[in-house]
C-alpha cells in the first residue's frame, strides 16, 4: 500500500515459511510483524519434533534468512544430514527468530482479518484502507494491529482431517477420542508407547505419515511382542503404494516407503484395501477391560477389533479467521484459484510443482496472500523449498519489484516415478513427518499414481517428514 508506507506488514505464523517471509521483508527494506500464537517459534513443528525429515538441512534452510543468522555467529549444520523436527526447531527456526527480535511476537493468536472499516461487502474506498488484524495475546487482551499487507503462512497443523471417508467425522469418531490420534505417535515416549505396545493399532492414510506410523510399529514390535498395525487404506496396493523408492531423488523419502513396504512384508502389519471408514463402534464395553475399536466400512466391511486408531488423512487450511476477505480459492481445493491447477491431485499423479510466486497466490483482495502450506489447501506434496520461493516472490511483489517477482529462481526435486490418472476415488491427505521442512501436509492422493509423499514436503508428522 503506497499511501502506507510506514505500516508493518502482518506475516501470520513463525514457522519455517513465516520466518522466511519475514528475512524477504526486511531485505527488500519492509517491516514484518509476524505473529505467532506459540510462546516459541516452530511451535508445530516442535508438535512433530520427534520426527526425522527427509530433506537434508541443505533444503531447510532460506538464503536471505542464512544472511540475516551470518552475524549472530550461526552456521548451517552439515549440509548432507537429516534434522528432526526437533533439531530443526532448535538449531534454525528459533535462532532465526531470535535474529528477527521484535519483529516476532509470541502469545499472538489471530481471530481475524479485514480491510479497516470495511467488511467483505463494502466496495467504496476499499484498496485504500489499510488492514485490520485482530489477534489475542496469551494473558486475553485483544489487539488491533493495522498493517499493510497479510501474509497468512499460518499451516494447516492444528485441522487435522477426520477418519471419515467423505471428509466428515466418522459416526461415532469423536465418542471415540479417547482412543482416536491424528499424529504420528511418538513411541520414545513412555505413555505413548504403553498405549501401542503388545496392541493392535490402525493406522488410516497411505502417505509419507502413514509410512513412518507402519515403520515406528514395526520397530516396535521386534521389542515388544504383539503389536500389530492394521493398514487401512481407501485404495488398493499397486506398483506406486509406496512411492518412488529407490528412484525417489529424495532417497530418504523413498526409504521410508520402503520401510512401510518391509512392514506389510514382514507381517507387523496387515493392510485393509478399498475400505472407507464410514462409522466406528465400541466392541466389548465392561467394566473390567476397556472397549475394542472397529470400524465400519461404507460397504457394510467391517474391521477386526483394535486398541488405537492413528488418523493420518491429511490436513485442511483454517480460513475462519479471513472470512471477512475477498479470497479467491478452489472449490475443491481451498488453494488459490490460480495455483490450483498446478497441484490438483484429480489430474496430477507427479511429486513435482511448476514453482509458483505472488501472481499465483494473488486474491482479489490486493495485498493478501496465503503462503507456505496452506497456500496449497487441501493438496499434497507441499515443499519447504517450495514456501521459501513464495515468500521471496511475494516480498519482491509488494516491494514493488514485479521482475523479480515474476522470475522463477527454485528446481525442484522429482519423485523419480509418474503415473496415473489423477484421483480415483478421493484423496487420503497425510500431513507426514520428513518433510524437507517438516510440518506441513503431505496429502497422498488416492490414485494409481504417484502422489503419495513427495519432494521435501512441508508436512507435519512424526518420523520421516518430507520438505
Amino acid at each position: 500500500m503506497e499511501h502506507a508506507p510506514d505500516l508493518p506488514v502482518a506475516v501470520v505464523g513463525a514457522g519455517p515459511v513465516g520466518l522466511a517471509a519475514a528475512a524477504r521483508l526486511l531485505e527488500r527494506g519492509l517491516t514484518p510483524l509476524v505473529l505467532e500464537a506459540g510462546p516459541r517459534a516452530g511451535s508445530a513443528v516442535r508438535a512433530w519434533g520427534h520426527v526425522r525429515l527427509f530433506s537434508t538441512w541443505a533444503e531447510l534452510t532460506d538464503p536471505a534468512a542464512e544472511k540475516l543468522l551470518a552475524p549472530t555467529g550461526w552456521t548451517r549444520p552439515d549440509e548432507s544430514t537429516y534434522p528432526t523436527g526437533g533439531e530443526w526447531a532448535d538449531g534454525y527456526l528459533q535462532p532465526l527468530a531470535d535474529a528477527l527480535g521484535d519483529h516476532v511476537r509470541y502469545g499472538a493468536t489471530v481471530t481475524g482479518v479485514a480491510r479497516a472499516g470495511r467488511d467483505r461487502i463494502v466496495d467504496t474506498d476499499r484498496d485504500a484502507q489499510p488492514f485490520a488484524v485482530h489477534a489475542v495475546r496469551a494473558d486475553g487482551t485483544e489487539e488491533r494491529l493495522l498493517v499493510r499487507a497479510v501474509i497468512d503462512a499460518s499451516g494447516t497443523w492444528s485441522t487435522p482431517g477426520p477418519l471419515g471417508a467423505g471428509g466428515l467425522p466418522a459416526l461415532g469418531e469423536r465418542a471415540a477420542a479417547d482412543r482416536v490420534a491424528y499424529r504420528i505417535p511418538d513411541l520414545a515416549d513412555p505413555a505413548v508407547r504403553a498405549r501401542h505396545a503388545g496392541r493392535t493399532t490402525a493406522v488410516v492414510g497411505s502417505g509419507a505419515s502413514a509410512f513412518t506410523a507402519l515403520a515406528a510399529l514395526a520397530d516396535l514390535a521386534r521389542e515388544a511382542p504383539g503389536t500389530r498395525a492394521l493398514w487401512i487404506l481407501r485404495r488398493g496396493i499397486g506398483a506406486h503404494t509406496y512411492g518412488g523408492g529407490e528412484a525417489d531423488q529424495l532417497p530418504a523419502r523413498g526409504a521410508l516407503g520402503l520401510a512401510a513396504k518391509a512392514a506389510v512384508e514382514d507381517g507387523h502389519a496387515t493392510a485393509l484395501t478399498g475400505f472407507r471408514t464410514a462409522a466406528v463402534e465400541r466392541d466389548g464395553d465392561s467394566p473390567d477391560s476397556p472397549a475394542r475399536l472397529v470400524l465400519v466400512a461404507e460397504d457394510g466391511r467391517r474391521s477386526e477389533p483394535v486398541d488405537e486408531v492413528v488418523a493420518l488423512t491429511g490436513l485442511r487450511p483454517d480460513l475462519s479467521f479471513l472470512d471477512e476477505l475477498r479470497l479467491g480459492l478452489d472449490e475443491r481445493l481451498q488453494a488459490p484459484v490460480a495455483l490450483a491447477p498446478l497441484i490438483d491431485p484429480n489430474v496430477h499423479s507427479c511429486g513435482t510443482v511448476y514453482p509458483h510466486g505472488a501472481a499465483e497466490l494473488s486474491h482479489p483482495e490486493t495485498g493478501v496472500y496465503l503462503a507456505g502450506m496452506k497456500s496449497y489447501g487441501r493438496a499434497p506434496t507441499f515443499l519447504a523449498m517450495t514456501g521459501f520461493e513464495q515468500v521471496r516472490s511475494i516480498a519482491a511483489a509488494l516491494a514493488g519489484d514485479h521482475e523479480a517477482a515474476a522470475r522463477v529462481e527454485l528446481t525442484l526435486p522429482e519423485t523419480g516415478v509418474c503415473g496415473g490418472t489423477g484421483l480415483t476415488g478421493g484423496t487420503e491427505t497425510d500431513t507426514g513427518t520428513g518433510t524437507g521442512t517438516g510440518t506441513g501436509t503431505e496429502q497422498s492422493a488416492d490414485t494409481g499414481g504417484c502422489c503419495a509423499p513427495a519432494p521435501g514436503l512441508l508436512q507435519v508428522g512424526t518420523t520421516a517428514r518430507s520438505c
